[in-house]
Formats: structure tokens, sequence, C-alpha cells
């Protein structure tokens, strides 16, 4: 058996106000290739299929394509669960008629979950989905007073589903969970507030495989068989590091699992750029790749009249800027003084050596007193 583990495609992602859907669908160009080429029996695609409960009409629009091309061009089953951020009402409509499609949805948890039976020549795979779902709701919908934590409410649903699998089967779960220890990123909502979301890797012993989402960074987690695939771009500049792309994995006949990660090339790559601002725009060493997603982190002490603007006209897609060593202590070079006894004058000479190096000529101090006494003659006139 062969498929690809893939997660946290957060369509419709908004990224420091950029919309991100022609990022996304560039690299699920590069996914379908992938599944076009490496032939899978099986994609899992493990929560957080949108970015938001209520996705924009681009991001559904997405999906359909890209699932409707894995399905009816690649003839390739599909199975999704839901994330912390899908609704899982939304996500899992219509579920039952896609199945038969090779489309298996799981949104809202029920009283029975179903496992989803894929064939290969060794005999039947047990694909099985373990959507995001809050303790309150697993002991709501199960009965069971005991629930108060994300790890009870993940036993209880693995304990649920189970008795739909023969014991010495071929499993393979499929969870949206944080497990304790793995290493989180900035993009990534809390499962909770105040109170433990973590699980520990041990729980999913009784799987071959476990194909995990939630996280953004490709890891195992706890063991060689349970991992995270990681997100499909990346959602947050702590992320620069990552290598983002998709598990294949392989299950053999004796239940023996290989794992081998491929990355996406994304159209544009987040970087961070660190050092002096006229380094940044003159130094060639830091014009690669302009048109990537950039992170600025200025180590000048002294203002800058308009560093973004003029950054964006050799970077287009620089979305923040950091001032690593600003002086923040309020001081205008050349006060020698209480800044509320100099004149309107002083003050501005001041603040002009301090953002342009500079001090006024006399001309621009006359200009600057022109200025000046038009505005108190405009207040004159409209106090009469």
């Amino acid at each position: 058996m062969r498929f690809l583990h893939t997660s946290d495609w957060h369509l419709g992602r908004l990224f420091h106000g950029v919309h991100l859907t022609d990022d996304q669908s560039y690299v699920l160009e590069e996914f379908i290739k992938l599944a076009q080429d490496s032939k899978p029996d099986a994609i899992i695609i493990a929560g957080d299929i949108y970015d938001r409960a209520i996705a924009p009409t681009e991001a559904v629009e997405l999906l359909d394509d890209t699932l409707s091309r894995l399905l009816l061009d690649c003839k390739i089953p599909v199975v999704i669960i839901s994330g912390n951020h899908d609704s899982p009402e939304r996500l899992g409509f219509g579920n039952k008629l896609l199945a038969k499609q090779g489309l298996h949805l799981f949104g809202t948890l029920g009283v029975k979950t179903h496992p989803v039976v894929i064939p290969d020549k060794y005999g039947p795979v047990y694909f099985v989905p373990l959507s995001y779902a809050e303790p309150v709701l697993v002991r709501e919908v199960y009965k069971l007073d005991h629930i108060q934590s994300h790890e009870q409410a993940m036993l209880a649903m693995i304990d649920n589903v189970l008795k739909e699998v023969p014991a010495n089967s071929r499993k393979v779960g499929i969870a949206h969970a944080f497990i304790a220890g793995a290493e989180e990123s900035e993009s990534e909502r809390p499962l909770s507030v105040g109170g433990s979301s973590s699980v520990p890797a041990n729980i999913f012993s009784d799987f071959n495989y476990v194909a995990l989402g939630h996280l953004h960074n490709s890891q195992k987690a706890g063991a060689e068989y349970i991992r995270y695939s990681g997100s499909l771009m990346k959602y947050s500049f702590s992320e620069v590091n990552h290598k983002k792309g998709v598990c294949l994995v392989e299950l053999d006949g004796c239940s023996k699992v290989s794992t081998e990660v491929i990355d996406l090339k994304p159209r544009r790559n987040l970087r961070v750029l660190e050092g002096y601002f006229k380094d940044i725009l003159t130094d060639r060493d830091f014009h690669h790749d302009l048109d990537d997603y950039l992170l600025v982190r200025l180590k000048d002490e002294n203002p800058i009249l308009d560093a973004m603007g003029r950054l964006r006209s050799v970077f287009p897609n620089v979305l923040s800027l950091e001032r690593l060593n600003l002086n923040t202590q309020n001081e205008l070079r050349g006060l020698r003084s209480d800044h509320r006894k100099l004149t309107e004058v002083q003050l501005f000479d001041s603040f002009y050596e301090q953002v342009t190096g500079q001090l006024l000529s006399t001309d621009q101090k006359s200009e600057f007193l022109k200025v000046m006494e038009d505005l108190y003659l405009q207040n004159r006139e409209a106090a009469k």
C-alpha cells in the first residue's frame, strides 16, 4: 500500500494582509504532479483543509478543482478529516454520496465511525479517521462522563472506531492532534486555552502508521511511524527554515512501514533579511529571489524616513519590518535642555538631523518658518 500523507493546507489564508490563494494553487499544482508521478493507492489529508470555518469562495473553488483532478483524472481515493480550523459540518457535507466517488470526508463526530477500507495485493488496509473534536463534544456524543482532556477524548475515539477493525489487520490512523514533545510553530492555533491539549504518542500503539495534522513542521512524533507531514506552505516567519512537502508512505504485507518526505517548491519562499538599511538596499548578497515574502530586521539605531517604501522599491513583497536597535529613549540629537522650552524651529531642526543625519540649511529654516506662520494664520482665522 502506497499513499501520500499531507495536512494543514489552510486554504484561504491571509498572511500579513496578503491573500495566499494563488500561492496555494501553485503548490497544489506541484502536489497533483507528484500524485500523477508516484501513483499512490490513496491520499490522506489530516485536517485544517481551510484556514477558517467559513472559507472564502476562492478557497472553496481551489479545493473543488484540486479534489476533482485527483479523483476524476488521477483516479486516486482521498480520505479527509476535519481539523481545528475547519467547520466539521461544512467539510463533511455530502460525505455518503461522495464516498461512492472515492472521496471520504469525516467532519462531525458521530456515535459510530467506520474506517475506510482500501485493498492492495496483500489484502485490506483500514484507514481510521480521528477528526478533531473537543473533549466536551466527545463526552456528549459517547455519553462518557469521565472525559475531560484531549488525551481521554482521543482514547475514546480510538476505542470506538477500532471496534470496527479486525485485530490483526493493517491499520493507518489519521488524527489532528498535538503530540506531547513535538515542535510547535507560531502559525498554529492552540487546541485549548488553560488546559492541556497534548496527547501522548503511545496511545497510537495499535496502528502501523499514524498520519498527523496540526503542527506545521514535518517531523516524527515519538516514533518513526507517527508523523506530521507539516503544512502545505510556510505560514509564519518562524517557519523560514522548515522544508514543506508531503510524506510518501509504503506499507508492505508484513506491516513494515517506510516513509519518504518529498519537498514541494512554492512560488515564493519566506525569508528573513537582517542587516543595516544601506547594506540591504545595495549589497547584492541580499538581492536573490527578490519576489520572496520578506521580514526585514534592521540593525540601524536611528529613524529612517519611509523605510518600508524604499525597501519595497527593491523587494516588492516586504511584509514586515522590525527595528532591532532603534533608539527608544525619545532623545533627539542636539537637545541639551528641556524640549518644552524650545521653539518649533529648534525641535524640527533636531528631528531633521535625527532622521537624515544632516543639519537644516538656512533656506530650509526659512521655508519651515513660512509654513508655521501660514498655520498660525489659518488657526487665527478659524477662531474668529
